[in-house]
């Protein structure tokens, strides 16, 4: 078998003349089974969108696109945010590069429970691993989608009854330097939010979260102040991205606000 491939020419390998870097070459939207480690202690056992890439010198035709499968195949039972650059510096060794960017995308699920009757159910959270090599350098961040409930503070001022509210979407990416939680970031987020979200309500905890959110009337504003206020004050995290997406109950459009740490 070998010698088969041996006698097969490596198209990949041969020079290329017309003297331009590729930036990102790799493999997009493959999914893979992953499991990941929770705050509680336990594995989540999920499917995984990756994107990978590497850079490609202008001497080179090609890049090997079967070695990004290979590396996942490798490592399926133990990827996580504690590894992350090991699988990295991996694929820079395999695929003979100097840079690479990796992002792994997948739903993750935390058991919250209401805050009256206490009942449990799961609520999905869309989280993001990001990983980039370059002149050595690893950086890593975190992305995760925080659906929370927003009230116009508007609407209440100047309504005799009643406000309007929706369903927010607050993405969080942070830098970090030191591990942590998806778990925090999402506690974090919730906290600000005028309500938090919850998949399983009885009449008890829909009484108690409508007059939350109303006692809490948050603008998109206010959301990622809040929001980049906190994070400010944790010492683990280097660089912060908060943006928030208000689905406008009243009109066909969302609002929408972006705070970049400095």
């Amino acid at each position: 078998m070998n010698k088969i491939a041996d006698k097969i020419e490596d198209v990949q390998n041969t020079p290329d003349k017309r003297h331009l870097d590729i930036d990102k070459v790799g493999i997009k939207s493959i999914r893979h089974p992953i499991s990941v480690k929770d705050k509680t202690g336990g594995d989540q056992s999920t499917i995984a969108m990756f994107d990978m890439y590497v850079h490609l010198p202008h001497n080179f035709k090609g890049t090997h696109m079967s070695r990004f499968v290979e590396i996942l195949n490798e490592n399926e039972k133990t990827i996580s945010v504690k590894n992350f650059e090991k699988i990295l510096r991996d694929m820079l060794i395999r695929l003979e590069s100097e840079a690479c960017d990796v992002e792994m995308k997948f739903p993750y699920f935390i058991n919250k429970i209401a805050p009256v009757s206490k009942v449990q159910s799961l609520l999905d959270y869309e989280v993001t691993f990001i990983g980039k090599i370059k002149n050595d350098q690893f950086v890593n961040q975190i992305k995760v989608v925080v659906p929370v409930t927003s009230l116009c503070p508007c609407s209440k001022k100047i309504s005799d009854y009643g406000a309007h509210n929706q369903r927010s979407h607050v993405t969080v990416t942070v830098e970090t330097n030191e591990f942590v939680w998806i778990e925090d970031i999402i506690k974090l987020v919730e906290q600000n939010a005028s309500s938090e979200l919850y998949g399983l309500l009885k009449r008890p905890d829909e009484k108690y979260v409508t007059e939350k959110a109303y006692d809490n009337p948050k603008f998109v504003e206010d959301m990622v102040r809040d929001i980049a206020t906190d994070l400010k004050k944790d010492s683990r995290i280097s660089y912060f991205e908060v943006e928030s997406e208000n689905f406008e109950s009243i009109h066909n459009h969302s609002a929408y606000a972006m705070i970049r740490s400095h």
